[in-house]
């Protein structure tokens, strides 16, 4: 699926008015095919979830559900509780790109579901999970070839998209706020306290070089070149990689920075330091091994490799692992988030890096990712004269709550790794820890 669409060819209405072009969002177009049988157990378990909720839950009919609380209308229960049934979350989130359910705050109506996510389903029907899950496609595999597809999929849509709702900085990753509530006026200053952070943990000076895994839009290698470093960048995502080299130039790093369309695993040569900001979660668990002795062989004796990684429990990594989610399926293809104890234990095991340091701070992904979802609701008609059409404005306004919602309720975390190779540099930064919701 190509995800840059735009109102053309045959298109289905659902009940909020919601246009759905077929051609191009297929799944969404229509419910799947399900027995009654089926869908009347899926309405039964559904509804009586709802119920229990801390939430009021409005149906078409005008059926209430729920106990009180934030508000989520059912304007189609009967393909609602038919995507649930057949394909579960994944039915749920295109039931919401389709338009057949809404909430006025979108964000707490996901909060309670996230809060109540153990008691939703009966346990006897958790236990069937294996039977209905859809497992993650061989296509989505992270292997060179895939790789590249995967991350062009979602990095190549459009810098100018990005650009609506990311700060001039270009940063598309966890920034470090000073204090909380978070300010649109205060995020790219949060950002590059981030990646300062990060190239304090490296101890990049001037003089050192840098590879730099995951270029992003090149602010961090940028600020590496202002420090006096000179700076190798990896991206396989050639929209990157292009705006990347502009801003660059711009800066006037130019003779400092290489920024190189080239895969992790084909990097060569030897650098005191080695930076990657929230490239690992699209690794995937076949190549972290592979990934972790990538940094450790780039690493010169005594270099320093500093990690910035989403994270989530290790009990429900291992339950979710290979589940084709709506993520994958919309969002990142073959990503997947590890926990803290497998970053440790495969560098442990699979490395000679010793992790020196780790700090979380999942509340400071909260504020990014309600800023960047306030700023992309903000600039929707920008997002349009784009070409980007409902069901994409839609579906980014379902993963920016839902990723907001993920660290807000402690199922996902960020953490920034410190990992040391024995020689002779030595040295230990001083870092300040993340700080928390006061100034």
């Amino acid at each position: 699926m190509n995800f840059p669409v735009t109102h053309r060819g045959h298109a289905e209405r659902r009940s909020d008015t919601t246009a759905v072009d077929a051609a191009r969002w297929p799944d969404v177009a229509s419910p799947p095919r399900s027995s009654r049988a089926r869908t009347a157990v899926s309405q039964a378990v559904v509804r009586g979830a709802l119920d229990r909720l801390p939430m009021r839950v409005r149906l078409a009919d005008g059926t209430q559900l729920g106990r009180g609380g934030p508000l989520l209308r059912i304007h189609d229960p009967e393909a609602f509780h038919r995507r649930i049934g057949v394909d579960g979350l994944v039915g749920f989130g295109e039931s919401y790109m389709a338009g057949e359910w809404d909430a006025p705050d979108l964000v707490a109506a996901l909060s309670v579901l996230a809060g109540h996510a153990a008691d939703l389903i009966p346990r006897p029907l958790q236990r069937l999970r294996g039977l209905w899950a859809s497992r993650r496609p061989a296509s989505q595999r992270n292997t060179p070839v895939g790789a590249r597809d995967n991350i062009s999929r979602h990095y190549d849509l459009s810098n100018d998209l990005f650009a609506l709702f990311l700060d001039e900085s270009l940063s598309y990753s966890s920034a470090v706020f000073r204090g909380f509530p978070a300010t649109w006026r205060h995020l790219e200053a949060a950002q590059h306290a981030k990646i300062d952070r990060l190239l304090d943990l490296a101890e990049v000076t001037s003089g050192p070089g840098l590879l730099e895994i995951g270029t992003g839009w090149g602010e961090l290698a940028i600020r590496a070149a202002r420090r006096g470093a000179r700076v190798t960048t990896l991206t396989l995502s050639a929209e990157q990689r292009d705006l990347a080299r502009e801003r660059i130039r711009a800066a006037g790093a130019a003779d400092r920075i290489s920024v190189e369309l080239c895969d992790y695993r084909e990097a060569r040569g030897r650098y005191d330091a080695v930076v990657s900001v929230e490239m690992v979660e699209a690794v995937g668990e076949e190549f972290w091994p592979v990934y972790f002795r990538t940094l450790d062989e780039r690493l010169a004796p005594g270099g320093r490799a500093a990690l910035q990684a989403i994270t989530m429990p290790h009990d429900r990594m291992l339950a979710s692992g290979g589940t084709f989610t709506w993520i994958h399926k919309y969002i990142f293809p073959g990503g997947q988030l590890p926990s803290v104890e497998a970053i440790e234990e495969t560098v442990r095991d699979r490395t000679g890096l010793r992790t020196a340091r780790r700090d979380g701070f999942g509340a400071h992904y909260a504020e990014t990712l309600r800023l960047w979802r306030e700023r992309f609701t903000e600039r929707a008609d920008e997002v349009e004269e784009l070409g980007f059409d409902d069901m994409f404005r839609r579906m980014w306004t379902f993963y920016l709550a839902y990723s907001e919602v993920g660290f807000r309720a402690g199922y996902l975390d960020v953490q920034q790794y410190l990992f040391t190779k024995g020689g002779p540099r030595g040295g230990s930064a001083t870092v300040p820890r993340p700080g928390g919701a006061g100034q």
